[in-house]
């Protein structure tokens, strides 16, 4: 969520807070609450400056603010009216609003809010506002029906602050979870899996495993197309090879093994997947890349071998590198068994 989102929300909350404050006013006016009526009109001003302070990028300011006089309005309600009306039901919805703002000024590298020192100042009004009405009672007795209504409405709109801001709270833990997973096991230039997720994978086969094949890829004359084409244009060759690899072997873990290396791993059958690795070495000679008007040949040497029983993965990889290097030695763009 960027500055702009931001500011859009902070918005509509301050407008929607602002209509609730004239809202209950009026409420007030009619029940000849007149503490309470006269308390809004610093309220609504206090909700009009927000506006200005929204508009000047003033957020942090303007939470620290709402958030001091919404807890100073809960505690007078209270006192009022008692927790008949549920006013201090909102207390416990402003904690986790604080901790999800917090959160929110990290991700945005804003000045945090001190979520815990205000929690603990919210709590220590709520227990005083509350202590009092248990020790002398409302300050206006009014309409039970009347509070009746009220502690529905403010326990339904409590309840949708809780969910709301506790399930953004979640949806933003596992968004970054999901970006920690993709930073540690996708390379950033081609898309495809690391070296690190591959050995993770390679690890996870059961020792005894001689089901399907490990392939090497290397892009062939990789340095020189570097050298007369330059860096851009290589990276330009290693991510469109890395897709016609990804589309062709759909079934298999494909990685970026290093530098122009790819590493194929499956548990397909030896002979189609020798077919499927040969077909996708002649699409790849077949199809120069085009960087910036200019063909680049490119073709792929392929080592490729079937894992023995009780053989290491260390000896499967160094066995497939050595058929990449006989089929460099011997030509190169082919698919050496």
């Amino acid at each position: 969520m960027d500055q702009k989102a931001i500011k859009r929300i902070a918005w509509v909350v301050n407008a929607v807070i602002l209509l609730l404050v004239f809202g209950l006013m009026w409420f007030f006016h009619i029940c000849e609450v007149t503490f309470m009526v006269w308390f809004s009109i610093p309220t609504a001003l206090i909700y009009i400056a927000g506006f200005v302070m929204i508009r000047k990028d003033m957020l942090d300011a303007y939470v620290r603010m709402v958030y001091m006089w919404l807890t100073f309005y809960m505690a007078c309600s209270t006192v009022c009216l008692g927790y008949d009306y549920g006013f201090h039901l909102y207390c416990f919805s402003m904690i986790p609003v604080i901790f999800t703002t917090d959160y929110m000024a990290y991700r945005l590298k804003h000045k945090r809010v001190h979520a815990k020192a205000i929690s603990y100042a919210i709590e220590a009004v709520y227990l005083l506002c509350t202590g009092y009405h248990a020790l002398f009672g409302p300050v206006y007795q009014r309409d039970q029906q009347i509070s009746a209504v009220f502690w529905i409405c403010n326990a339904l709109i409590v309840f949708g602050f809780l969910i709301y801001y506790i399930s953004y709270l979640i949806r933003s833990i596992i968004q970054t979870e999901e970006q920690l997973v993709e930073i540690a096991h996708i390379d950033q230039l081609t898309r495809l899996y690391n070296r690190h997720y591959m050995l993770t994978c390679l690890d996870e086969l059961p020792p005894d495993s001689a089901e399907g094949f490990l392939a090497i890829a290397d892009i062939d004359n990789f340095k020189k197309i570097n050298d007369t084409y330059g860096h851009n244009a290589g990276d330009a060759v290693l991510k469109t090879v890395a897709q016609i690899i990804k589309d062709e072997c759909s079934d298999c873990v494909v990685a970026r093994w290093g530098g122009e290396e790819f590493l194929v791993l499956s548990r397909g059958d030896f002979i189609d997947g020798k077919e499927m690795l040969d077909s996708m070495r002649t699409k790849i000679a077949e199809m120069p890349v085009v960087f910036d008007d200019v063909s680049i040949p490119v073709t792929l040497t392929i080592g490729l071998t079937v894992k023995h029983p009780g053989q290491s993965i260390d000896a499967w990889i160094h066995e497939a590198d050595s058929k990449l290097y006989i089929g460099k030695n011997s030509g190169k763009n082919c698919v050496v068994i």
